[in-house]
């Protein structure tokens, strides 16, 4: 059982068990661990087990102490390591450290209490080496039965309200059947309702259960109940009994067993999650093959939308342009385009107009001839040429200069590209697949993306809605995204808090799918809980979106939406108007509204 050992200068070293979920240090007498120094504050710090990690941490602001020589307010124990408190030194060990025989068990007791304790940490490291349920229990319930001189045991957990017999066990270390038929209802339930250990030293003439049915059928002797809490919660009970001994247990035995039943309450949680988690695991590999397309992950009606019209031209040569904000998941559909066509076996080549200078875009498209401009020491293709037989993707083509447009269009014509520094056309043969988080047809309005580049690569839209709008797939996404990263990373985290998932739906996530990578695996590398929680995530209240009034969210709903069907008729605004049945006016206004707002986002 993992020990705290304390050194007072001038007295005998001290081992304290850490047997409870939460042990308490601090110079005050009702302390699991009192530090007799004067500089310490009455209640210092706690030493908190959740169910993996021992950790520490502080209960008075204002109390100081130290960590392996350092200031600390929070940490997780590892072995070894050395707490101080003014003068007082403390070291955590995750083995046994043996008590000084001239200093008694912690409640005074005896050699019982002293046995009872060394089975107790027999018990958790015996536990420490299982992490099925079944065998965790069946290890407990022996353990139980043997310290407590009972006869037979049972352990039950508190299933959808009503009790459930999870293992029974009797002192051969077998299997009862029938369970259920050695157990008193009268005393099961007095546990429940109360939540406290309870100790019948003879059944059938206790005043409180002489008269119980189930006490008189089953002849009951010494019969001993304590819960099982976690957080105040009632996960279930610890039963024990012997029906051939009256005045068996004693107040000690009860103190036992209730020791036992804490300590039994965080593995049982633990193990309880664990299956849960796996349960979850599996659901979650259910729903992610459900809504799987490729590399794609999604089941919003905009997003089938997607995959629906990828799968009907896929197998065409025509151009596409993917449109959407950043962070959607524009290559990886532009991927799927080239996977699902019968260019599979040839190369898939991107290039990101955005990132390359103006002065070198030209030589990564098209490539150049040795001598062609200062620094060509050598002939070298450019990505048209290394697309060839395959698929070409530009991203964010609205960031191609105009001059650039214009040869990029002949080449999309012609099928023929010339490098820079000569004049022999090279045929090429590819498939263009373009991708922009502009709104091009604004931008061919203003003169600045040419509308026959537009209306070459504008064959067949396909548009990627924001994470936003795309309802329960961020729960999924997110789910999908912990698992990936916890089994790349190596790191042992279980799953997110229902807080986090909460954060998660309210979140507007404006990065959309890239941002939500982000956070999760900056999460699940800093992670030092077992679950993450919205704070992980950089997710404070402040972050959410906030509750909007009903006019002013009327009004942004109805925005986007004229924007949709507005990019649906191609710029169009006398046909939006009218599809819309509103003054052609209206359409203006709102056009007029954005601009005005992307003015002032750009001047921030």
């Amino acid at each position: 059982m993992p020990t705290l050992r304390q050194q007072v200068p001038g007295q005998r070293p001290r081992a304290f068990p850490l047997f409870k979920r939460i042990t308490s240090i601090g110079r005050a007498v009702d302390n699991d661990v009192v530090v007799p120094e004067t500089t310490v504050a009455d209640h210092a710090a706690q030493i908190v087990f959740d169910g993996r990690d021992f950790n520490i941490t502080e209960v008075d602001r204002a109390a100081e102490f130290l960590v392996n020589g350092k200031k600390k307010r929070r940490l997780r124990l590892t072995h070894s390591d050395r707490l101080q408190f003014g003068s007082v030194e403390l070291t955590f060990s995750i083995y046994d450290e043996t008590l000084p025989e001239s200093e008694p068990s912690e409640g005074g007791g005896g050699g019982e209490e002293l046995r009872g304790l060394r089975k107790l940490h027999d018990f958790s490291r015996r536990l420490m080496e299982r992490h099925e349920l079944g065998a965790l229990l069946d290890v407990l319930l022996d353990s139980v039965i043997e310290i407590t001189h009972a006869d037979k045991g049972f352990l039950i957990l508190i299933e959808d309200g009503r009790p459930d017999v999870k293992v029974a066990r009797n002192i051969r270390r077998e299997s009862i059947q029938d369970a259920v038929l050695h157990l008193s209802d009268s005393i099961i339930r007095t546990v429940i309702e109360k939540k406290e250990p309870i100790i019948v030293s003879d059944a059938l003439h206790d005043q409180h259960f002489a008269s119980s049915q189930s006490v008189i059928n089953l002849k009951l002797c010494s019969v001993m109940c304590a819960p099982l809490l976690e957080q105040g919660n009632l996960l279930g009970l610890i039963y024990v009994g012997n029906d051939s001994v009256v005045n068996l247990f004693e107040k000690g035995a009860l103190e036992l067993l209730t020791i036992f039943a804490g300590q039994a309450s965080l593995i049982v949680r633990s193990a309880l999650v664990l299956d849960q988690l796996k349960s979850d695991n599996e659901a979650l590999k259910g729903a992610v093959e459900e809504r799987r397309f490729g590399d794609l992950i999604g089941s919003a009606p905009a997003m089938l939308d997607v995959f629906k019209k990828v799968q009907k031209v896929a197998g065409t040569d025509v151009s596409v342009l993917i449109t959407g904000e950043t962070g959607t998941g524009k290559e990886l559909i532009a991927r799927e385009l080239h996977r699902r066509s019968g260019r599979v076996k040839g190369p898939f080549v991107t290039i990101n107009c955005g990132a390359i200078p103006e002065n070198l875009m030209e030589s990564e498209l098209f490539g150049h001839v040795k001598g062609a401009f200062t620094g060509a020491v050598a002939s070298r293709p450019g990505k048209f040429q290394t697309a060839d037989g395959g698929t070409l993707f530009l991203d964010e083509i609205g960031e191609l200069p105009l001059n650039l447009q214009v040869k990029l269009l002949r080449a999309l014509q012609e099928k023929v590209v010339v490098r820079v520094g000569e004049n022999r056309p090279e045929p090429v043969d590819i498939r263009v697949v373009a991708a922009t988080n502009r709104h091009l047809e604004e931008e061919v309005r203003k003169g600045g993306f040419r509308e026959d580049l537009f209306y070459r690569l504008n064959v067949v839209q396909v548009h990627l809605p924001p994470m936003r709008d795309r309802g329960e797939d961020v729960v999924v996404l997110a789910k999908y995204l912990l698992q990936k990263f916890t089994e790349e990373f190596n790191r042992k985290v279980a799953g997110f808090t229902p807080n986090a998932l909460i954060a998660i739906r309210k979140y507007d996530w404006p990065g959309n799918v890239r941002q939500l990578e982000n956070r999760i695996k900056k999460a699940v590398v800093l992670a030092d809980k077992t679950m993450v929680g919205p704070e992980d995530l950089d997710l404070s209240a402040e972050e959410l979106k906030p509750v909007l009034p009903l006019a002013e969210a009327r009004e942004e709903w109805q925005s986007k939406y004229v924007q949709e069907v507005l990019e649906r008729n191609g710029g169009n605004r006398t046909k939006t108007a009218r599809d819309l049945g509103v003054d052609p006016r209206t359409i203006f206004r709102y056009l007029e509204k954005e601009e005005a707002e992307r003015i002032v986002e750009g001047e921030g």
